[in-house]
């Protein structure tokens, strides 16, 4: 096809492998990005980039080797603790780990960004409508300025304001709110708290609650309850008050273990609260000519099976490749959407299993059955794939 004039909206994960590998192949795109800055907000935690996923989404993208450089060290171990600190699955990093190899999402984030064309990214333009027109679609951003473009691309997140041309449906509240902490140079400030969560992913559950995350030198955790979707925003509580944040949380979960709970104590300045939103499951929409959703903004779901950010990077790959090799634009959005609706709908069926087995009345014994039958099937897997030469592939 000719080279088409594409619009991606949202400079998330998704978006910006997108325009990575559009750039790649000489196709030019511009990212249209309501933060000012690629440091103007917190990113989140660590991640997990899943072999048949993200990491084929890096490598498309050329940026494997980097990644890879970035992860974090033993970082695919697993804890899960009871609300008395009794460690119930202590699961060290494999050799040649499990291909969930674990990375901060603000540094993919900059990988990903710095990948890119200078220009490309234009900071500080926040959409503020999406309109269908002749041979395309038309964006308003809020300077008063309109934009037309071939295809637009949706990667605004879970309240995209691209989604709204392609169907009514919003996300819903989960019942999960999942407030964020982080303790700081844990190796030398914080050891008790890495002694307790290890250097990989770590689920402390029980009565419906969860303290969890990732372990390491920079710890990211959440504490997640069941509470009314406008808790966080009714509660009275200041969350920019260190000290009335961490007393909020503190009163979630008074009968749980100082070994536990001291991670709140001890916890950086900066906590926020994230109610967890997701779409319906099977979420989808008509064809509409000149606009597609990738990431969030297609298929919002909880975080709570480590699908997400994968799924956000494979849209995006999928979404290039079927642009560089399609015959034109709108055979190409129809190839993408037919992988993307069912890959998106087992996904967010099994995020919301996830959910359901985590949080529980009384104690984590869905989650422990759980990680005991993956590590008992991994276990036996490894020596097939030793045998058929995989082991490199995995890793």
């Amino acid at each position: 096809m000719s080279k088409p004039n594409i619009a991606i909206v949202g400079a998330g994960l998704a978006g910006l492998v997108c325009a990575r590998i559009l750039q790649r192949n000489g196709i030019p795109v511009t990212v249209y990005e309501s933060d000012a800055s690629e440091e103007a907000r917190q990113q989140g935690g660590s991640l997990d980039i899943h072999t048949a996923t993200g990491q084929v989404a890096l490598r498309e993208a050329g940026l494997y080797e980097e990644f890879r450089a970035q992860t974090h060290p033993h970082g695919e171990s697993v804890r899960v603790l009871d609300k008395h600190a009794r460690v119930l699955i202590d699961e060290p990093e494999r050799a040649g780990g499990a291909g969930r190899p674990e990375i901060d999402r603000t540094r993919l984030r900059r990988l990903l960004v710095q990948s890119l064309a200078p220009g490309t990214i234009r900071w500080g333009h926040k959409v503020i409508a999406v309109r269908s027109a002749p041979n395309g679609a038309e964006l308003e951003v809020a300077d008063g300025t309109v934009q037309h473009a071939d295809l637009v691309v949706g990667a605004d997140g879970a309240w995209s304001r691209v989604r709204t041309l392609l169907t009514e449906t919003r996300p819903r509240y989960t019942g999960i709110t999942l407030v964020e902490f982080r303790l700081s140079d844990a190796t030398s400030m914080h050891p008790e708290a890495l002694s307790v969560t290890g250097p990989g992913n770590v689920f402390a559950l029980s009565d419906d609650k969860y303290i969890g995350g990732h372990g390491g030198d920079q710890i990211a955790l959440g504490a997640g309850f069941r509470v009314p979707e406008q808790w966080a925003a009714e509660s009275g509580i200041d969350w920019d008050d260190p000290d009335a944040a961490r007393a909020a949380l503190l009163a979630q979960f008074p009968d749980w273990s100082p070994t536990l709970t001291n991670l709140i104590r001890d916890c950086d300045d900066t906590i926020w609260p994230r109610p967890i939103y997701a779409l319906p499951t099977g979420t989808r929409w008509g064809r509409v000519s000149g606009v597609t959703l990738v990431g969030d903004a297609a298929h919002l779901m909880s975080p709570f099976a480590g699908e997400g950010a994968n799924l956000a990077l494979i849209d995006g790959a999928d979404l290039a490749r079927a642009i560089v090799t399609g015959p034109d634009i709108e055979t190409a959005l129809a190839s993408y959407e037919q992988t993307m609706f069912p890959r998106a709908t087992k996904m967010a069926a099994a995020s919301q299993k996830s959910l359901d087995k985590m949080f529980v009345d009384g104690p984590p014994t869905k989650i422990v059955a759980f990680f005991r039958t993956a590590n008992a099937l991994a276990r036996l897997a490894t020596p097939f794939r030793r045998l058929l030469g995989r082991e490199e592939a995995t890793s």
